[in-house]
């Protein structure tokens, strides 16, 4: 309510002490004690009288009726708090499989009926696929390949005359 911790009681002991003096000191706290038990009374009769109203207007019977239409069993929510529920306590640990047994020689490969076949040390790479040019060169490299067959059969170049 006011958050008043022992150090604090006891900083308004002393300087109440120092200002009303050890004489008036009892009857103070006697009047203070029963302004606060009044103070209490009262707010205890307000709060017992509102909910005498409640009561009395059916308020009571509307928040009930309320608090069951919003509950979470009605709407569906209990089934969803329950997977959270089963989703927070699940462990991934144990819901792996079991890794299987390496086994450590050649006799308990067999038994195991896993024996493993040997892999080659070496293997060539895949040759790789040459894809002829779309267009053919023109040039006297060309010519030459034409020339020996290996290449495509292209006509000869124009040769252009100087002089005229």
């Amino acid at each position: 309510m006011l958050d008043i911790g022992w150090t604090e009681l006891l900083v308004i002991g002393v300087v109440a002490l120092i200002v009303v003096g050890p004489k008036d000191l009892p009857d103070m706290f006697r009047t203070l004690g029963r302004f606060t038990a009044r103070a209490r009374g009262m707010a205890r009769e307000f709060k017992q009288a509102m909910n005498d109203a409640a009561d009395e207007s059916g308020m009571k019977e509307a928040a009930s009726g309320l608090k069951s239409a919003t509950s979470t069993k009605s709407l569906g929510l209990d089934t969803l708090n329950k997977a959270a529920d089963s989703f927070e306590k699940w462990d991934p640990a144990k819901a792996a499989k079991p890794a299987k047994k390496v086994p450590q020689n050649a006799a308990e490969a067999i038994k195991a009926g896993q024996a493993a076949t040997p892999k080659p040390a070496w293997t060539p790479p895949a040759p790789k696929k040459v894809v002829p040019p779309h267009e053919p060169v023109r040039g006297p490299a060309s010519r030459s390949r034409a020339a020996l067959g290996t290449g495509p059969q292209l006509p000869p170049r124009p040769v252009k005359k100087k002089g005229r």
